[in-house]
């Protein structure tokens, strides 16, 4: 059983899944969940690497559709602290692994060209202000690119996935453009994305997109996600794409 520490609480998943969470870190997203249950997976053969890993909640999501070796990669040393202990606590420390890394530096090199897919939840704006730095650190961090731009983050992903292994990753619709033109940068062929709306009549702001490395050229656009009804609700569609089912 894992020991919670001050200010830090169980909450459930999915999947009866449960992860520590804390008020003075970034805490999980639908948004991350979606990533998990969006991309391909190897199920019994290989590894998977997730970047950017915070709390663990991609790993954790992806222990119910894989049984391969899981590694999370993530900056913030007390981020990879609860990540470790949410696995112990469900049980899943002989399949999930996290490690204290940036993934501009060499310490991943070991991996190089190991996994058969990575998948990544990044920062999804380019800069922050200093208010916003001095407001939470933490939270920068997860939401800023202050520690590897989306170039560094793709580059890492391409050295580390194996040939024709898959890159999935969670960003804005804004920066689709740019993400295409990065993955292509580093040999990641896009081949499958998936917008998500908020609700049926507003513009989306949730992008999926997975692509292989050295791939063919030809892009997928698999059927929308609405988040709420018109009643702010959540849809029936969310919900077993949520589950996984």
């Amino acid at each position: 059983m894992s020991t919670l520490l001050e200010g830090e609480r169980f909450d459930f998943i999915s999947s009866g899944l449960h992860i520590i969470q804390s008020s003075t870190v970034f805490s999980f997203t639908i948004d991350a969940v979606l990533l998990a249950r969006f991309t391909y997976v190897p199920i019994t053969k290989g590894s998977i690497i997730d970047l950017c890993s915070g709390n663990g909640v991609i790993p954790l999501v992806l222990s119910t559709r894989s049984r391969v070796a899981i590694t999370g990669v993530e900056i913030q040393p007390g981020l990879v602290d609860m990540a470790r202990r949410s696995a112990q606590y469900n049980q899943l420390q002989s399949q999930l692994s996290f490690m204290e890394a940036d993934v501009r530096e060499s310490k991943l090199g070991n991996k190089t060209g190991q996994a058969d897919l990575v998948t990544c939840n990044p920062p999804y704006f380019a800069t922050s202000t200093d208010n916003e730095k001095n407001t939470n650190p933490s939270f920068t961090t997860a939401r800023h690119e202050e520690y590897g731009t989306l170039d560094d983050i793709v580059q890492a992903a391409s050295r580390l996935v194996k040939q024709k292994g898959k890159l999935s990753m969670v960003h804005r619709p804004e920066r689709l453009p740019e993400l295409i033109e990065t993955f292509r940068k580093y040999r990641i062929e896009p081949k499958r994305m998936k917008c998500i709306y908020p609700k049926s009549d507003k513009e989306a702001n949730i992008l999926l997109i997975e692509g292989i490395k050295e791939g063919k050229p030809g892009l997928t656009c698999l059927p929308p996600l609405t988040i709420y009804s018109q009643m702010g609700t959540y849809t029936e569609e969310l919900k077993r794409y949520y589950e996984g089912s």
